[in-house]
């Protein structure tokens, strides 16, 4: 397979990625679907960080609020409060890693950059925080703009698409426009799998996302990582869902998807040093 590298800037420098990304999931919170609860102490915060970057993560990404369906969010004064501590703690121990922040909101994501995160990950698409376009722009981090139609707690009562690429380009390329004209740089796409989304929608979207990496010149992150799409149809629960995230990594690898966003990262790279000929 061809792998085509794509760069960000951070913090001043040209980050350059010449195969597919590994993005670790660091959850801090109480309640999110599948590791909630386990690292929202400094200690076993920074325990899990280092394994993520051990076992090969690229990225660690940070939440601070669960987005699991049915969810509410936190307000973001409370939110920033928890990202600013978690990166401070975190940088103070791994200057030179790369961490994302998953925020929804312009002042967690304004106070977490500040601390010292580098890239902004926004499950809404800017749609929950008019302020999250223009703090983006004025902070020029690279940001991961993802589908989504409406928050946490409803969103699974907005299924249902004509045509689901269809959808999904449109919304992109409304929203790149917007970030584009205000500066914004480096942008990550993110189609949502899970979000607004049922598990036959979210198969179809995963096999029909050649589409997307074919129409947009942007990377494309797929987010799989253990989600209902994988265990309800095998009738099992996340704690058992490795195998079939590897199976559906693999088919968004072959669609084009330039980062994955995982829980278990070495099976991860793994799967991507066999798939592009052990870059």
């Amino acid at each position: 397979m061809t792998y085509t590298p794509f760069t960000i800037t951070v913090r001043g420098r040209l980050v350059s990625f010449d195969r597919p990304v590994v993005m670790g999931i660091l959850n801090i919170t109480p309640d999110s679907f599948y590791d909630g609860g386990r690292h929202n102490t400094p200690d076993t915060m920074l325990t899990h960080a280092r394994w993520l970057l051990d076992e090969g993560a690229d990225i660690i990404d940070i939440g601070a609020a669960s987005s699991r369906p049915g969810a509410q969010l936190l307000p973001p004064e409370i939110e920033a409060q928890h990202l600013e501590k978690a990166i401070r703690i975190l940088r103070c121990e791994f200057p030179d890693a790369l961490f994302s922040v998953d925020t929804c909101y312009s002042h967690p994501a304004r106070r977490a950059i500040e601390a010292g995160a580098d890239i902004v990950n926004d499950i809404s698409g800017g749609n929950f925080d008019e302020k999250m376009f223009q703090t983006v722009a004025e902070l020029q981090v690279p940001y991961i703009l993802m589908h989504n139609r409406a928050l946490p707690s409803e969103m699974q009562q907005h299924t249902g698409y004509s045509d689901i690429i269809d959808d999904l380009t449109k919304y992109f390329s409304s929203r790149l426009d917007t970030l584009y004209r205000l500066g914004v740089k480096d942008i990550i796409l993110d189609p949502g799998f899970g979000f607004a989304k049922t598990v036959e929608e979210n198969h179809e979207l995963l096999h029909r996302l050649d589409e997307l990496t074919t129409l947009f010149r942007e990377p494309l992150l797929t987010a799989l990582s253990r989600k209902s799409m994988i265990y309800k149809p095998l009738g099992i629960t996340p704690d058992n869902a490795l195998a079939g995230t590897i199976a559906l990594d693999t088919v968004a690898l072959l669609k084009g998807s330039r980062l994955l966003r995982v829980h278990d990262p070495r099976p991860a790279l793994e799967t991507i040093k066999l798939l592009f000929n052990n870059q």
